[in-house]
């Protein structure tokens, strides 16, 4: 006997990855981390709210965007093969009004914000939409996740300052080359298949320097991360936590250096602890200070 066929409902949740937090999670450590360096550790709680919540919303409309523009890829590839737009479990146009409705609620979240938070917003959801048309042509299409990913670092900055320092595009700096570290680990888990498509990934831009490329990547991060908490006058909470991150590097390398799929999922995944780490070194730094 066959089970009962999933409801319109869990379809739209797997449409938008409900079941699978990790994307979520991956842009909201920085967007907090450069909420509470904007704040000086004292972010108000309408600021936790909107940005907390527009990170879920917009991820969410971003995989929804995705899948609809990749529908016809989808399907050719393992990992992607049982998406739900991918066996036509629900239609195309239900993609594109799910996209609609979750950046209108994503765009009504920051109007209470002002007008260059606003005005951001609307850049950020620019740069997200477009994003999936990226692997058609662009090299190292991981640059632009990592700018997407991102957007919510000037995003808090202009929230909190009403203006975004120096500092706040080195922070989208660092999640950049972050993004292009973690995402590569999971393009080689895809890469034969983006080969056989035609598609574009770093992991195929970098080749055998693959990884060598991503700890590379990882390091100028991390490097960059560490230049902005000292600019930030961050002290021993920051730096632990700082630390706890170059262990997470040290343990991704281990991970990834056979290229053996798993271990690449396994050390994208994983970058959720790094990130984590992070973050909560900013938050103990300020409390405890």
């Amino acid at each position: 006997m066959t089970g009962k066929p999933p409801s319109r409902l869990a379809l739209y949740c797997r449409l938008v990855r409900l079941d699978k937090p990790i994307g979520s999670l991956l842009l909201l450590w920085p967007t907090l981390g450069a909420l509470w360096l904007a704040s000086k550790g004292l972010p108000s709680f309408l600021h936790l709210i909107i940005f907390t919540l527009g990170t879920f919303l917009m991820r969410s409309a971003g995989c929804a965007i995705n899948d609809y523009l990749d529908r016809d890829i989808d399907g050719q590839v393992k990992r992607t093969e049982n998406r739900v737009l991918a066996t036509g479990q629900i239609k195309p146009k239900e993609a594109l009004w799910v996209t609609a409705i979750l950046a209108f609620v994503s765009f009504l979240l920051v109007l209470p914000l002002n007008r260059l938070t606003v005005g951001l917003s609307v850049v950020a959801a620019f740069i997200a939409g477009v994003y999936p048309l990226f692997k058609r042509f662009f090299p190292l299409p991981q640059a632009w996740l990592g700018l997407a990913f991102g957007f919510g670092i000037p995003m808090a900055y202009a929230a909190v300052l009403e203006t975004v320092p120096w500092t706040a595009w080195l922070l989208l700096a660092a999640n950049i080359f972050w993004t292009l570290a973690y995402d590569t680990e999971y393009a080689i888990a895809d890469r034969d298949d983006d080969l056989k498509l035609g598609l574009q990934t770093s992991a195929i831009t970098f080749g055998r320097f693959d990884i060598a490329a991503i700890m590379v990547c990882y390091l100028l991060a991390m490097a960059l991360t560490l230049f902005i908490g000292w600019q930030a006058e961050l002290g021993k909470w920051a730096l632990a936590g700082w630390l706890g991150a170059l262990a997470c590097v040290i343990h991704h390398w281990y991970l990834i250096h056979h290229r053996d799929r798993e271990s690449c999922l396994a050390a994208f995944h994983h970058n959720n602890w790094l990130g984590f780490s992070l973050f909560i070194g900013i938050v103990l730094d300020y409390t405890l200070r």
